[in-house]
């Protein structure tokens, strides 16, 4: 990756990190409870071990978490059917008013993919997914490395 592309690349990280930390405050969130919750979005349910491992925190500092969000009516807790010793995690409800201070991402987001053809959206597309499983390998990498 040239030095250009990558610093390119940081200036977009880094944005869209700090966007993310605004969202969850223009929600009333703070940015965990927001980063939980967009976990639960988009795996469905897990338990509060695995919330615990992919949010990095501990398990009392998980289910202080959980507490939170289940009290705000965002989550619930749920027997996991495979062992009822487990409690699953489950989202219920979107914030209210995520979608209003969303708009505004979205709707520039929107503009700037409708500026693309369908084969450059057709490569977006590959390269999305392609990098969240790069990156997804290497936080489990660095996750494993942590615990051990």
């Amino acid at each position: 990756m040239s030095t250009d592309l990558s610093a390119l690349f940081r200036r977009y990280l880094s944005t869209m990190v700090l966007n993310s930390l605004a969202t969850a405050e223009a929600a009333g969130l703070n940015a965990t409870d927001y980063y939980a919750l967009n976990l639960l979005d988009l795996s469905g349910p897990l338990t509060s071990g695995e919330l615990a491992v992919r949010t990095g925190l501990t398990t009392g500092a998980t289910t202080r978490l959980i507490d939170r969000l289940e009290q705000a009516g965002y989550v619930r807790r749920a027997p996991d059917p495979a062992d009822r010793r487990k409690v699953m995690v489950e989202s219920v409800a979107e914030p209210a008013g995520l979608d209003k201070v969303l708009k505004g991402t979205r709707s520039r987001l929107g503009a700037v993919f409708q500026g693309y053809s369908a084969e450059e959206l057709a490569t977006l597309r590959d390269y999305f997914e392609r990098a969240s499983a790069a990156y997804g390998e290497a936080t489990d990498e660095l996750i494993a490395s942590r615990d051990a």
